[in-house]
């Protein structure tokens, strides 16, 4: 975990000079930032390897924050949010957060969780070509691109990893908890919707590409992507 560069965002001073504190004695590189500008900023000048994102800040909050850095970054980003209040975890999920974090949290349990995300991360960032063909289709992890009969598509992160990640272990189903733990990286608890929401903006994409396969609700159960011929 030596020399990994760690963006901090949060408009509490003391917060976050303890936070530095502590991960620069578990040997992290660490940049602060106080505000929504300064952490877009700082996130394209330290280009760290993971951010820790604050909800409620001046500027710009911790949502469009995150919005902004999906559209250049697929570094591992996880919220905070203060106990109590109001924040759609769902809504957090699709703009491309990989866990979340309350206040008040333990730096220990906090500690752990970030190197949870960064081996899910590194796992998926070492693990070759990443390419999935079918008839019509192809899906690259690598270069977060999906082309439906040699023409690229424009389709979200999170939306192509779910395909990814169903293609690449077709006919096998998956229950919606187990998709939020392989494809947003984390077990998430509670309201799942945002698997649905998912599935069907990909139906809508892939629709009438191909009759040799299919992405199928098993109802009762989840989702796979099926080989019909």
């Amino acid at each position: 975990m030596t020399d990994t560069k760690l963006l901090i965002v949060d408009d509490d001073t003391n917060i976050c000079d303890m936070m530095r504190l502590y991960f620069e004695n578990e040997g992290y590189k660490v940049k602060l930032a106080y505000d929504g500008v300064e952490a877009l900023n700082a996130f394209r000048a330290f280009d760290p390897d993971i951010v820790l994102l604050d909800i409620m800040m001046p500027k710009k909050d911790g949502r469009q924050v995150c919005r902004e850095i999906r559209e250049i970054s697929q570094k591992p980003i996880i919220m905070v949010t203060a106990k109590g209040e109001v924040f759609d975890k769902v809504l957090g999920l699709e703009l491309g957060a990989d866990d979340f974090v309350i206040k008040p949290f333990d730096l220990n349990e906090l500690s752990a969780r970030i190197k949870a995300v960064l081996r899910r991360y590194n796992a998926h960032s070492n693990t070759g070509e990443e390419v999935v063909r079918f008839e019509n289709i192809e899906i690259s992890r690598q270069k977060y691109e999906l082309r439906i009969k040699d023409k690229p598509i424009d389709i979200p992160p999170k939306e192509l990893e779910l395909l990814y990640f169903l293609a690449s272990h077709c006919n096998i189903v998956y229950t919606r908890d187990q998709l939020l733990d392989k494809v947003w990286g984390f077990e998430y608890y509670g309201d799942s919707r945002t698997v649905d929401v998912h599935v069907k903006r990909l139906r809508e994409k892939l629709e009438g590409v191909s009759d040799k396969w299919t992405l199928k609700t098993v109802w009762g159960v989840g989702y796979k992507f099926e080989t019909l011929q």
